[in-house]
């Protein structure tokens, strides 16, 4: 049986990646499951990240959409596919949405055309399921703040770049609602990652 492709979506600050992690945790308990994240997670994929990270570079929006469809593009080929024709579960942080959010609506390019250059990065991939860890901007930033490390390029931005972002991931959670749980990041670890797992629940189900 094919493998399922969980992707982790949301604004900075969400709680992405401590999600990502307690759930692989989970979810291994019954089935090979990989973590991986965007951009990054092949060593093409990573320099990338670096360039589109980066706060002392200059990155127009159509040149960092075309960097994040690429290193996608590279993450599907050498790990996605592979991974999940052999039935493995991959639990993804960020992928298609992120770009449609961040660089469609945030840099205003437009979701349609973002979306339809990633959809030939991915050769049509589309994730099993999305969970969208929603949280307010100002709630996101200030977790941000709260953080060791430098904000990076993207995390700079201003407040109306967020505000964007947050009403995109709910446009697109509204339009495909089957695909796209939300889950309240406002909740303490325990209780987001409860909502993670009844989320998934029924991904054990064969389609065949």
């Amino acid at each position: 049986m094919r493998g399922r492709l969980i992707t982790i979506e949301g604004l900075d600050g969400a709680g992405k990646s401590t999600l990502a992690t307690a759930l692989c945790v989970q979810l291994r308990r019954d089935r090979p499951v990989t973590l991986l994240r965007e951009p990054g997670g092949v060593e093409l994929s990573e320099r990338i990240r670096e360039l589109v990270k980066d706060p002392a570079l200059r990155c127009g929006p159509r040149a960092e959409a075309l960097l994040y469809a690429a290193a996608r593009a590279q993450l599907v080929e050498e790990q996605l596919e592979p991974r999940l024709a052999q039935g493995t579960w991959v639990l993804l942080d960020r992928f298609v949405d992120s770009s449609l959010a961040y660089q469609g609506a945030g840099r205003g390019l437009g979701v349609d055309e973002i979306a339809e250059l990633n959809t030939f990065a991915t050769g049509g991939l589309t994730p099993d399921r999305t969970l969208l860890l929603r949280v307010d901007p100002a709630t996101g930033r200030a977790r941000q703040q709260g953080r060791d490390d430098q904000p990076d390029r993207l995390e700079r931005e201003a407040e109306a770049f967020f505000a964007a972002i947050a009403a995109a991931y709910d446009a697109l959670a509204m339009a495909e609602p089957g695909r796209i749980r939300v889950l309240d990041a406002r909740r303490d670890e325990a209780g987001v990652l409860a909502l993670a797992l009844a989320a998934v629940a029924d991904l054990d189900c064969d389609p065949s």
